[in-house]
């Protein structure tokens, strides 16, 4: 058996910024030695304060306008940050076009968001669900004094306020947002079975069946890597042997309503935003790390479980034969070059699920400091 092994400066690697190098560092990231730090904007260092006040803010529902809904109910520990539903829905009952993305290492990502690529800090992301008002999430916009006034009266946040802003200002959205994007960006995951295998070197991290399902993965063959590449495993990698796409959007083939080349009009990804035909059906690739917990799948939650995922691949798109979006879209001509279908035995597939299996770091569902810091009983 021909093992892959990787380091972090291997293949699998990508080139980041430290936000901040050549300062001391108050924030103790929790990252395996030979790993990049994340890109921190200069503007708003991490430190251990205000990671936990954003902690708190992001488990607390009094942060949305009517208080019913905080950032942690559509985005649970135990499912890596994300929810088993096929949309989200917001604090007012409404229902959001898109499935919850998980948030597992969202401080590598490039662009944040299913379908904007000009969103490319978590700070700029997060006024969105906060204020956004087409769907409501949070639902903030019209409440900003009331929310405010929540968090201020409260000594706990007194407290956790001046510890993380100690400069005596007035507690503000901007210490809000600049909070619950340090938590956001704190919380990695680098602890799965396949780390182990491949940057560790524990030959008994996988067994046999993800070992030759790592070796299908980065295979020109089932071409999974082109897309889910990097050691984020959300990204084309950049060694001789992949091919570099210039953009991180692809159309899979998912919908071709009506045989129009069409995804749904209520979404039809990039397009919204470009108005580029080319640009029609287009989403970002997610993070494949602790996917298995993700369910369910694709940017509106169509598909139920990893195999349908893997079906879906294989068969090079989705035919949809009745109904509302009925069409081919494996004839979709805006698909992406690398979703061209492939054979796939039984035991292929079962080997790539113990792969994917693989990407599951159980300390990142469990760790201490990703949880509800409230009493359950609030």
């Amino acid at each position: 058996m021909n093992a892959i092994r990787f380091t972090a400066g291997s293949a699998l690697s990508v080139t980041l910024i430290c936000g901040g190098c050549g300062t001391p560092d108050e924030y103790a990231w929790n990252i395996p030695e030979g790993f990049p730090k994340p890109a921190v904007p200069e503007n708003n260092p991490m430190t251990a304060a205000k990671v936990e006040l954003g902690r708190h803010l992001f488990f607390d529902t009094r942060l949305s306008g009517n208080g019913t809904q905080a950032c942690s109910t559509c985005h649970r520990p135990e499912f890596a940050f994300t929810e088993p539903r096929n949309r989200a829905v917001g604090s007012t009952g409404g229902v959001n076009r898109r499935n919850t993305l998980a948030l597992v290492n969202v401080a590598y990502n490039d662009t944040l968001m299913w379908a904007h690529p000009g969103l490319t800090t978590i700070e700029q992301q997060l006024l969105i669900p906060m204020f956004g008002e087409e769907p409501v999430e949070l639902g903030i916009a019209g409440h900003e004094r009331e929310v405010l006034g929540r968090f201020r009266e409260d000594p706990v946040y007194q407290q956790l306020f001046t510890d993380a802003f100690p400069d005596g200002e007035p507690l503000q959205f901007t210490h809000i947002v600049d909070a619950l994007a340090c938590f956001v960006r704190s919380l990695v995951s680098f602890e799965s079975p396949f780390d182990a295998y491949a940057y560790a070197g524990q030959d008994d991290a996988l067994d046999p069946a993800a070992i030759n399902g790592l070796q299908h993965f980065f295979s020109e063959r089932f071409e999974c890597h082109h897309c889910h590449g990097g050691f984020n495993f959300t990204q084309s990698s950049t060694h001789e042997s992949v091919a570099i796409l210039d953009k991180a959007f692809h159309n899979t083939g998912l919908y071709n309503v009506g045989d129009e080349n069409a995804y749904p009009r209520e979404d039809q990804g990039l397009h919204d935003l470009t108005g580029d035909p080319g640009d029609r059906g287009a989403f970002r690739a997610p993070t494949l790390r602790n996917v298995a917990l993700t369910a369910p799948y694709m940017h509106d939650g169509s598909l139920t479980d990893l195999g349908a995922v893997l079906d879906f691949y294989a068969a090079g798109g989705r035919n949809i034969e009745t109904g509302e979006h009925a069409g081919d879209g494996r004839t979709n001509i805006y698909k992406s070059q690398f979703v061209q279908g492939f054979d796939m035995t039984p035991t292929e597939r079962a080997e790539l699920l113990a792969f994917l299996e693989a990407l599951t770091d159980p300390t990142f569902v469990s760790r201490a400091e990703y949880q509800d810091p409230f009493p359950t009983d609030r």
